[in-house]
């Protein structure tokens, strides 16, 4: 199915074309594609045929024509489309270049060969020095989304002389306070993690002591497009708007499955206020986002609902063992971005 609907995406795409393929009806057709990846058929042409749609707007093609191509009847019901899933006109998308969370094509079932990232992130690196060659000096923080991918950069001594963080945090998980990494935080933190306020501190905080203590003209946020690398993402921006940043800070956005990075230049200056309403009150945020943190931002509230998309998934693959559940979870929820510890907790809510 996946494969018919990707060679038809540009085609006049129905359901009834898909089950006439397929030799079964269009119910039995939408009933398995959905159990099988935790979104309907409707859902996951639209995001395709979006996100594919973002490429021809990078290669500055009309407006009009993309719209046609991809099926739609004009640049207006085109425009809405992408405004509700990125949060930005396509047009606003073409002059801005702005980083979007990826929707790349569906693969169940996922073996070896589908963990290639690591293989290319020195030859990233390279390709972003020759870019950005003063990234890379002593004047330079690296603050990178857990402990894996710092021990990484700081053993290779990817980014140069520059420094290395990590973020250690799930911040799309547990309640969080107005204040930023003072005791309250912690202590609310550690409270939701199940966690002593000693072991948080070394976990999370203590590792994060070059940011609070040193002076830097550039940092540098790497960050995956998934909710849970967003929400992070949008701490840590509130957090250097709070304490008063005044230089330069790029985000380098890539996806779990490719090291591609896009890279960005921030400006500061709206970031806590989206923080204070997304993850403090638990409010949608009335300004506007990088297309990718609108994404996320949408999913962190899709996620807040009782009965939300992967609870879905979960009960109806409950017969399946905790650790195939766990592996077709990781494959089907790419844009969510959760760990074992966040699926296992859901896993057990449900039973």
């Amino acid at each position: 199915m996946i494969d018919w609907i990707e060679e038809n995406l540009t085609n006049e795409l129905s359901l009834e074309g898909l089950a006439n393929y397929m030799g079964y009806s269009p119910f039995y057709c939408s009933f398995k594609f959905h159990q099988a990846t935790g979104i309907s058929i409707r859902r996951y042409i639209l995001l395709r045929k979006l996100y594919l749609s973002t490429e021809d707007l990078a290669n500055n093609r009309k407006i009009i024509h993309i719209a046609l191509d991809y099926g739609y009847s004009s640049q207006e019901a085109y425009s809405r489309s992408f405004k509700t899933v990125f949060g930005v006109s396509p047009r606003e998308f073409q002059l801005n270049q702005m980083p979007v969370q990826s929707f790349a094509k569906l693969t169940i079932h996922l073996g070896e060969e589908g963990y290639r990232m690591k293989i290319s992130r020195a030859t990233e690196v390279k390709q972003l020095k020759k870019r950005k060659r003063r990234l890379f000096d002593r004047d330079v923080l690296n603050v990178l989304n857990g402990q894996v991918m710092y021990e990484e950069f700081k053993n290779k001594k990817l980014m140069g002389d520059s420094d290395y963080v990590p973020f250690n945090e799930a911040m799309c998980v547990n309640a969080t306070t107005t204040n930023i990494f003072d005791h309250a935080f912690i202590q609310t933190r550690a409270s939701g993690h199940h966690d002593s306020l000693e072991n948080y501190s070394n976990k999370v905080i203590k590792p994060l002591n070059n940011l609070f203590k040193k002076n830097y003209n550039y940092i540098v946020l790497w960050f995956g497009e998934d909710m849970f690398c967003q929400m992070n993402l949008l701490t840590i921006l509130a957090y250097l708007e709070q304490s008063h940043y005044q230089g330069k800070v790029f985000f380098n956005s890539f996806r779990e499955d490719e090291f591609k990075v896009s890279q960005t230049e921030l400006t500061l200056g709206s970031y806590y206020s989206v923080y204070e309403d997304v993850l403090v009150k638990r409010m949608k945020p009335k300004c506007e986002l990088l297309p990718v943190m609108y994404q996320a931002i949408e999913l962190f509230f899709e996620m807040q609902t009782e009965n939300n998309t992967v609870i879905k998934y979960i009960l109806k693959n409950k017969h399946l063992p905790t650790s195939e559940l766990l592996n077709r979870l990781f494959e089907v929820f790419p844009t969510i971005g959760y760990g074992d510890s966040q699926y296992l907790e859901l896993i057990d809510k449900t039973k």
